[in-house]
C-alpha cells in the first residue's frame, strides 16, 4: 500500500483584490508556483485565504497539515507590533488575515509543525512571537525595483547566510542569491527567533527559530525567475 500524501496548507492573504487586480495576477501567480512545486513533490496541497477564514475556521482547516506556508502580500497592519498607523509606503491592512495567520504560527511553534514563512510570511512569523518590523527601509531600491509596471519589482540581490543554521544546511551555501520585493523587514526578532541572513545593507533576510521547524524567509524562492 502506497504511504499516504503529506498534507501542505498553503495560506495566501486573500484571493480578491478588485482595488489592484495586476498585484493580485502577481501575488496568485507566486501562490500556484509553491502548489505546483510542493504536488510534484509529492504534497496533497490545499490553497488557504487567510482573509475568508477568520482565526477559528483557519486553524480547524489547518488541523491536519503536515506543514504550513504562508505567503506573501500586503504590509501587516501595524497594531499587531505596535508600531506608527502612519508610515511611508503604506500599503493596505488586511487585519482579518493578520489575525489568522499570526495564530497559525503560534500554533506551529507550539506542536512543532514545520512552517515557512514567505515575504510578507517571515514578518508574520517575527510579529506572532513579538517582534517588531522596519516599516519603511531606507535604500528600499537594493530590495525591490521602482518599476511601474508591477511585474518588474523582482530585484536579485546577495545574502549571506549564517553557517551553521538550518537554512544554509537546507540551501548548501552561506552565500546566495534571491529574488525580492520588499519595502519592510524585521527590526528586533521575536521570543526564540534568530536572525540568519542579511543583505549587504544589513537588512534582515531570513529568521529562524531556535527549536521550533520554523522559519521565515525575506525573499521570493517561488518566483519562477529566481
Amino acid at each position: 500500500m502506497p504511504a499516504p500524501l503529506r498534507r501542505l496548507a498553503v495560506v495566501q492573504v486573500t484571493r480578491s483584490r478588485p482595488e489592484a487586480a495586476a498585484y493580485n495576477t502577481l501575488v496568485q501567480g507566486l501562490n500556484a508556483r509553491v502548489a505546483e512545486v510542493a504536488d510534484a513533490a509529492g504534497w496533497l496541497v490545499e490553497n488557504i485565504a487567510a482573509e475568508d477564514e477568520g482565526v477559528e475556521s483557519l486553524l480547524a482547516r489547518t488541523r491536519e497539515a503536515d506543514a504550513v506556508v504562508i505567503m506573501g502580500g500586503e504590509d501587516v497592519a501595524p497594531r499587531f507590533y505596535g508600531g506608527p498607523a502612519e508610515y511611508e509606503g503604506r500599503s493596505t491592512h488586511r487585519e482579518v488575515a493578520d489575525a489568522g495567520q499570526i495564530a497559525l504560527v503560534r500554533r506551529a511553534v507550539a506542536e512543532g509543525t514545520p512552517l515557512l514563512g514567505i515575504c510578507r510570511g517571515a514578518q508574520i512569523v517575527n510579529v506572532a512571537l513579538g517582534g517588531t518590523l522596519q516599516q519603511h527601509i531606507e535604500g528600499v531600491g537594493e530590495h525591490r525595483n521602482d518599476a511601474t509596471e508591477i511585474t518588474a519589482v523582482m530585484r536579485d540581490h546577495d545574502v549571506r547566510v549564517a553557517a551553521g543554521s538550518r537554512l544554509a544546511r537546507v540551501l548548501g551555501s552561506t552565500d546566495v542569491v534571491v529574488r525580492s520585493a520588499h519595502h519592510q523587514a524585521v527590526d528586533r526578532p521575536g521570543t526564540g527567533l534568530r536572525v540568519v541572513a542579511v543583505a549587504p545593507d544589513g537588512v534582515p533576510e531570513a529568521v529562524e527559530h531556535e527549536s521550533a521547524p520554523v522559519i521565515g524567509v525575506q525573499w521570493h524562492p517561488e518566483d519562477p525567475g529566481a
